[in-house]
């Protein structure tokens, strides 16, 4: 068993993932880091959890902890890391964007590495400290990475991708209110979110002379959960070929699956699965993918990495199956 803390456990990144702690039979929950919510239980913010976790957040640190989440807010964990020297032997992954770019991969001696198993796999595996991926990069990448591997994005990509009403946290603003975000949708940083930094660097790792542009318009959904994403851009390659580029590339990945029916977004929700779809029309290849972002775009992905830099089972604490039907 391995001890595991959290810091800033009352959000909903953190309520998954103590959900997925509780029944990965080699963790053991050792505290729960929140400062204003010290001495409360745990279930006055998670509800989902009554009954199943029976400890109270602390403003208590344990350094020498095996693992330690950081699930605070973005430009928070580095400061928050300056305050608390943790052992040498504790290993980090941090939910934030602090560390997800390679100028700022390097924090006082620690080198993070970028998080996305389909990418970087071995790495992970003997890595101490880990930047988990953004929840929109996430669903993006999946749809350009077996592309940039064989040096086919050619022309600029065109992406609109839909986040549910949790990925702006639990921090309540006239766009996440229930009368705002019902029957509603709306476009947001359009071609500007901090996800296309790590994106772009993703797809730089495998195609280096790319440098096309990357449309990104995100959008907000009137769902509570999960990341649906529609990728496009022209190419000549037939559509068997890239179906079997991509079926080549994610051949290992575990959560990993590509459909050749069109996939939609109750397919993942509730689960660390991403699926894809590729389809060709003319000159252009469309590639729909969808996670759910508080998993495969957050705690399920940690968890991930941490079973991977462990030595665990993959699946440990991610067998997990869609509540839609």
């Amino acid at each position: 068993m391995i001890k595991a803390g959290i810091i800033g456990g009352t959000g909903l990144v953190a309520g998954e993932l103590l959900r997925l702690l509780v029944n990965h039979n080699q963790v053991d929950i050792d505290f729960v880091y929140s400062n204003s919510s010290a001495g409360k239980k745990i279930s006055t913010f998670h509800h989902d959890l009554l009954g199943q976790l029976d400890i109270e957040f602390t403003n208590k640190v344990n350094l020498n902890a095996d693992v330690v989440f950081l699930c605070l807010g973005h430009g928070n964990s580095t400061e928050f890391l300056k305050q608390n020297k943790f052992s040498d032997t504790t290993k980090i992954i941090d939910l934030s964007n602090d560390f997800r770019l390679k100028n700022n991969a390097v924090f006082e001696g620690k080198k993070f590495i970028y998080g996305l198993p389909e990418l970087n796999y071995e790495q992970i595996k003997t890595a101490n400290y880990i930047a988990n991926p953004g929840c929109f990069a996430s669903a993006i990448q999946t749809a350009l990475l077996p592309l940039a591997k064989k040096n086919l994005l050619n022309n600029d990509v065109h992406i609109h991708a839909i986040t549910g009403a949790t990925g702006a946290g639990r921090t309540l603003s006239e766009t996440t209110s229930f009368n705002w975000r019902n029957n509603n949708i709306s476009v947001y940083k359009s071609f500007t979110h901090q996800h296309l930094g790590e994106i772009t660097e993703s797809v730089k790792s495998l195609q280096s002379d790319f440098n096309n542009d990357i449309n990104f318009v995100p959008m907000r959904g009137d769902f509570t959960r999960g990341i649906f994403a529609s990728v496009y851009m022209k190419t000549n390659i037939d559509e068997n070929l890239i179906q079997q580029y991509f079926n080549d590339f994610y051949k290992d990945a575990r959560f990993m699956h590509i459909s050749n029916e069109a996939i939609s977004l109750k397919q993942v929700v509730n689960t660390n699965n991403c699926l894809v779809n590729i389809s060709t029309y003319d000159n252009i290849v469309h590639i729909t993918t969808a996670i759910d972002n508080l998993l495969k775009g957050a705690s399920g992905q940690a968890v991930h990495n941490m079973n991977l830099m462990f030595g665990f089972n993959e699946e440990a604490g991610l067998r997990l199956k869609a509540v839609a039907f």
